[in-house]
């Protein structure tokens, strides 16, 4: 998988806006995705970032290092 997708949404269900998240390598060493964007909320434009870590996957790049 190379991208997944983010909306983000109020409580009542509506769509601020979506986000492409990217497949990432992190410094830390782990895998996952990650992107950002910009979103308006009551006139207010924000600047958002979404991260989605595979769980173990850090753990997973020690182990192969080691190898």
């Amino acid at each position: 998988m190379d991208f997944l997708t983010c909306e983000v949404r109020t409580l009542d269900g509506q769509s601020l806006g979506v986000m492409v998240l990217k497949a990432k390598t992190f410094a830390s060493g782990s895998r996952g995705f990650h992107g950002q964007g910009k979103l308006e909320v009551n006139g207010e434009r924000l600047q958002a970032q979404c991260q989605a870590v595979v769980i173990g996957s850090k753990d997973e790049a020690k182990e192969a290092a080691s190898e």
